[in-house]
């Protein structure tokens, strides 16, 4: 587990090197106000939802400057998802405690998806309509090597990851079933998408996963293909 001392790392961890990470811990409050349009698609909402979407948006826009864009208004689309400027990827979760966002550009990696979870166990009543048999055998198995990680929230997390990286790309949903998910202790997760046709994904993409500060972080960053080839070549 990563320690107090370096929160960032955490997240970090997850995602691996390249894509800017910008992070906001416990109950700070954003450094930079959301921009009109922001305030104005949030403002009907009740005050916890405007806090974590101020937040999130602070990440983002934090990570974006890394990328040389300054003010984008980071507007929701038809699922909520954020509407990233063109020639950008990227991601965004928040749960109790944690907001974090996560960009790069596009020619550079293909998609991202991030969730962040509190670090405790999936409630009972959520387990069936998240995971199958074979999924919740394997989780049984893990939870014989190590009793202490909560498999059952990773792989809820894992397969958010799998859909937050699948929907800028593909605009329809995934359910839960399409993504089976296969975690492993040594902080790395295998998802196999159930679809005849996934492109431009892979059938079976590979993510990370971390735990640390009361919180448990998934990840996928897929590179783009010139991206790859040149890793690959």
């Amino acid at each position: 587990m990563v320690e107090l001392s370096d929160p960032a790392g955490l997240v970090r961890r997850a995602v691996g090197p390249g894509p800017a990470v910008r992070t906001l811990w416990g109950t700070a409050t954003p450094s930079s106000p959301l921009t009109p349009p922001e305030a104005r698609v949030i403002a009907a909402a009740v005050p916890s939802r405007r806090r974590e979407f101020a937040a999130g948006r602070a990440c983002a826009r934090a990570a974006l400057e890394e990328l040389g864009h300054h003010d984008w208004p980071l507007l929701p689309g038809p699922r909520r998802e954020p509407l990233w400027p063109d020639g950008v990827v990227g991601s965004i979760s928040h749960c109790p405690g944690l907001a974090v966002a996560v960009a790069a550009r596009s020619a550079d990696t293909l998609a991202i998806g991030i969730d962040v979870e509190t670090d405790a166990p999936l409630p009972a009543d959520v387990v069936g309509s998240v995971m199958d048999a074979g999924e919740a055998d394997a989780i049984e198995r893990l939870a014989v090597q190590d009793a202490v990680t909560p498999w059952g929230r990773l792989l809820f997390s894992a397969k958010e990851s799998v859909y937050k990286a699948w929907y800028p790309l593909r605009h329809e949903w995934l359910g839960f079933e399409e993504a089976g998910i296969e975690l492993s202790t040594n902080g790395t997760f295998l998802a196999r998408i159930r679809r005849a046709d996934t492109a431009p994904l892979p059938r079976a993409v590979s993510g990370r996963w971390a735990r640390g500060n009361g919180v448990v972080v998934t990840a996928l960053v897929l590179p783009a293909a010139r991206a790859a080839g040149a890793s690959t070549g």
